[in-house]
């Protein structure tokens, strides 16, 4: 039998639906615990940790449902939700390490993360840090030291959007025997599998285009058997950061139109960042997805395709300027987060400033000129006369 598309797996639930009567919406399981027949079976499930349903911190067949969608579309043999994104990548970074351990990450990974590195790895753990662009073999190379424990990327990167080549990099760990994690919520597994490329852990943000509706708050690991399995019998049941069955149910909704969103998305955002890079008003424009793009060649070679965040820096340094196009935007709402039906707009300097040091702020390169957007499920070319005549105001 020829292997299934995406689409065809993610709606196709086949002898895999938990609903005895063939529901083809599979059923919310809210109940905190499950109770069993006998000694023996109660003895048995502990000895199970890992798949039993024994208590909603630890499983729930809702939520297990939903991993194995997860773990099926990314290729992995294991999937664990978490509550959130953050959950999941402070589950994953502090499995690797500890005191004295020395990590290597980019300059610009996802601001929370940055935080967590800094106020927690650092400051309360003692862990060593070395951040480099990415974008470089010989720099990470370089970087790597007796006590590395583990290489964190995210490609595309926050921000600039400076891709990794995660095949190269991951070799070069195995080399070391360094741990390598990504956080790949832009790409989707729709469009990027670094599992398949010798990454060994890969994190989602589910709030993003997984989730795509903007109502709801999860994240995800997945890896080998083993590695999920490490991780959920220390970091996941200790932190006790689990998902919600219900929520985990609304996930599975979002999967179901998955690779048909991140097609309109992909579309959207090309059509808008073609626009974008013609104006005179915008110095430079981010996005993986044009030919222009200074790692176009590597983006091709590693994704099969593009989702609908990018950048792009006004041709001004004038923050009265700057606030004026913003605020005119009329369709490209105004807020943090991303991957939603919705269109968004938002001033990373705004967060960056507050959450961040200035020597960080620095060496991400960002400044109140780069504008990151979110293009949503809107036609292109409404979205398109939004921003002229925002930029008209410059």
């Amino acid at each position: 039998m020829r292997k299934q598309q995406p689409i065809t797996e993610l709606v196709f639930d086949g002898d895999n639906n938990i609903d005895p009567y063939g529901a083809v919406v599979p059923p919310v399981y809210q109940s905190s615990l499950f109770t069993f027949d006998s000694w023996e079976s109660l003895e048995q499930a502990f000895a199970d940790k890992e798949n039993s349903v024994i208590y909603t911190r630890g499983n729930n067949p809702t939520v297990q449902f939903v991993e194995q969608k997860l773990a099926s579309l990314a290729g992995g043999e294991k999937a664990k939700l978490f509550s959130s994104g953050m959950a999941a990548i402070s589950a994953g970074i502090i499995h690797f390490l500890a005191q004295g351990d020395h990590l290597i990450t980019l300059k610009n990974i996802y601001g929370p993360t940055a935080t967590l590195i800094r106020n927690v790895l650092v400051a309360k753990m003692g862990v060593e840090v070395s951040y480099v662009s990415g974008e470089c073999l010989n720099e990470i190379e370089q970087a790597i030291k007796p006590n590395t424990r583990l290489i964190y990327l995210e490609s595309p990167s926050s921000v600039v959007f400076s891709l990794q080549d995660l095949e190269q990099i991951s070799a070069l760990a195995k080399k070391h025997n360094i741990a390598t994690m990504i956080d790949n919520t832009w790409a989707t597994p729709i469009y990027q599998k670094p599992l398949a490329l010798g990454i060994d852990l890969e994190v989602h943000s589910c709030s993003k285009y997984l989730g795509g509706h903007s109502d709801i708050i999860a994240g995800a690991l997945i890896a080998r058997q083993s590695l999920i399995k490490d991780i959920c019998l220390q970091e996941y049941e200790l932190l006790g950061a689990k998902l919600a069955p219900v929520e985990a149910s609304m996930l599975l909704r979002s999967l179901r139109t998955l690779p048909l969103r991140m097609e309109r998305h992909q579309q959207s955002a090309l059509r808008v960042a073609e626009f974008l890079q013609q104006q005179p008003q915008v110095a430079k424009v981010f996005y993986p997805g044009l030919p222009s793009f200074a790692q176009a060649s590597l983006a091709r070679q590693q994704m099969t395709g593009f989702s609908g965040l990018f950048s792009f820096k006004l041709n001004t340094d004038d923050l009265a300027k700057i606030k004026k196009f913003f605020n005119a935007l009329i369709l490209f709402q105004k807020g943090v987060s991303w991957g939603g039906h919705e269109s968004l707009i938002y001033a990373p300097a705004i967060s960056c400033s507050v959450e961040q040091t200035p020597e960080h702020m620095q060496r991400m390169g960002i400044s109140y000129s780069d504008m990151r957007i979110s293009i949503g499920l809107e036609n292109a070319e409404d979205l398109i006369a939004d921003l002229a005549n925002a930029l008209a105001k410059l």
